[in-house]
C-alpha cells in the first residue's frame, strides 16, 4: 500500500513539473528574439554522439570564459595521415585548434561546417561527412576532391584499446610470475591473485568446462582473453571523458568476426554435413532447411557483434540523455533546470551502477555464446548413432 501510495505521488509530481515547465515553455515561445540576443541552445545529439563515435582527442569538459566563449579541455591525440598527392603528415589534432582552423591543407569537420555544406546543396551523407572526419582542402577553403586521404590517426579508440591491451597483459604476467614462485600455489594467493583466481576459475567452471568438453583446456586461454578484454574496455567507457569502445561497431564486428575464425578452424566434417545435408531430413524438407541452416551460421558471430555494440550503446545514451535532460529544462527556465537536475542525477546514479553490472554480464555472454558456437562446432554426430541403433 505504502509502495502505491509513493508511485502516485511521485507521478503526480512529475506530472505537475512537467505542466508548469511546459507553460513556461509556451509562454516563452509566444515572444519574438531577435537573431542578435538569441541564445544557442543546448544540442542534446550533438553531446550524444560526440561521446559515443570517434575522435582526435580526449575531450573532459569546456571552461566558459567571462565573454561567453568556450574553453575545451582534454588530450589531443596524433594524425597521421597520408596522400598520395601531398604524402604524410605528422601532427597533433591540437593544430586543429578543436576545428576552428585548418592545418597543413586539411580540416577537421565539425557540425559547423555540415551545416555550411548543407546550405550549400553539398549531400554530406552521400560523401560520407561526418562531424570528426579530416578531409583535404584547397587555397579558397572548399573540400578539395582531387587529393584522396587516408587517415592512420591514433583516435581515442585506438589508444584506449592499446591502454586496455597493456594494462591486461601486465596484470596477467604480474599473476603468473607469482605463480611461477609458488605464491598461490604452495601459499596463499596474495594481491591481484585474489581478485583474478575467482573470476578466472569462473569462466573455466562456468564456461569452458560445460560447453567445451574434455577440450576446454585448449580453449581456455582465448575465452579468458576475450573476457577480460571485453570487460575492461567496458568498464573503461564508464570513465567520464573516456571513450566507448566497446560501443563501436567496428570494435565488436573484429571480435565477432575472430570468434568465427576460431569457430571455422574447431569444426569438424560432421559440422558441415548438418549445416549442407541434414541427416534423417526428407530431400523436399532439406531444401528449406539447407538455406536456414547457412543462414544460422553467419547469424551466430553476427549475434556476439549486435548484443555488445546494442547493450553497451544503449547504457551510454540513457545516462547521457538523464544528464541533458538538465540543460534542456535550464534552457526553459532557471529554476527548472534545478529542479530537474534531481531527478536526472539520481536517475544517472541508479543507472550507472547497473552499467556496472552489464560490463560484467556482457563480458560474460560473450565469451558464453562464443564457447556455444565453438563446442557445436566439434560435436560428435551422437544423435545419429543413437538413431541408427
Amino acid at each position: 500500500m505504502t509502495s502505491r501510495l509513493m508511485k502516485s505521488f511521485a507521478v503526480a509530481v512529475f506530472s505537475l513539473f512537467s505542466l508548469i515547465v511546459s507553460l513556461q515553455a509556451i509562454a516563452k515561445g509566444g515572444g519574438e528574439e531577435n537573431d542578435s540576443t538569441k541564445k544557442k541552445s543546448f544540442n542534446a545529439q550533438e553531446v550524444i554522439f560526440g561521446h559515443i563515435l570517434d575522435a582526435h582527442e580526449f575531450h573532459f569538459f569546456d571552461i566558459i570564459k567571462s565573454d561567453g566563449t568556450h574553453k575545451p579541455v582534454g588530450i589531443p591525440l596524433p594524425v597521421i595521415l597520408y596522400s598520395p598527392q601531398k604524402g604524410f603528415d605528422v601532427f597533433m589534432s591540437s593544430k586543429f585548434h578543436h576545428g576552428h582552423e585548418d592545418h597543413e591543407g586539411y580540416r577537421l569537420l565539425t557540425e559547423e561546417h555540415l551545416e555550411e555544406l548543407k546550405k550549400e546543396g553539398v549531400d554530406v551523407k552521400k560523401q560520407g561527412l561526418n562531424p570528426g572526419k579530416i578531409v583535404p582542402v584547397g587555397a579558397d577553403g572548399k573540400i578539395d576532391a582531387s587529393v584522396s586521404v587516408f587517415d592512420f590517426s591514433l583516435t581515442r579508440n585506438v589508444v584506449q584499446m592499446i591502454l586496455a591491451l597493456t594494462l591486461l597483459v601486465w596484470i596477467m604476467i604480474s599473476i603468473a610470475n607469482k605463480y611461477k614462485k609458488g605464491i598461490g600455489v604452495k601459499t596463499a594467493p596474495t594481491g591481484m591473485q585474489n581478485l583474478m583466481e575467482p573470476i578466472i576459475a569462473f569462466v573455466r567452471d562456468e564456461v569452458a568446462k560445460p560447453n567445451l568438453g574434455n577440450r576446454w583446456e585448449k580453449y581456455l586461454p582465448y575465452l579468458l582473453t576475450v573476457f577480460f578484454f571485453i570487460l575492461i574496455n567496458n568498464i573503461f567507457g564508464l570513465i567520464p571523458g573516456t571513450a566507448n569502445v566497446t560501443g563501436n561497431i567496428a570494435f565488436t564486428v573484429v571480435l565477432g568476426l575472430i570468434s568465427l575464425v576460431v569457430i571455422v578452424a574447431s569444426s569438424r566434417k560432421y559440422y558441415w554435413g548438418h549445416i549442407f545435408n541434414p541427416p534423417g531430413m526428407p530431400l523436399g524438407i532439406k531444401f528449406i532447411l539447407v538455406p536456414v541452416e547457412i543462414l544460422s551460421f553467419f547469424i551466430r558471430p553476427m549475434a556476439l557483434i549486435i548484443r555488445l555494440f546494442a547493450n553497451m550503446v544503449a547504457g551510454h545514451i540513457i545516462i547521457i540523455c538523464l544528464i541533458s535532460l538538465i540543460f534542456i529544462f535550464a534552457g526553459l527556465n532557471q529554476y527548472a533546470g534545478w529542479g530537474s537536475s534531481i531527478f536526472s542525477i539520481a536517475f544517472t546514479i541508479f543507472i550507472y551502477f547497473i552499467e556496472i553490472l552489464v560490463a560484467f554480464i556482457q563480458a560474460f555472454i560473450f565469451s558464453m555464446l562464443t564457447a556455444v558456437f565453438i563446442g557445436q562446432a566439434f560435436e560428435e554426430p551422437h544423435h545419429d548413432a543413437h538413431a541408427a541403433h
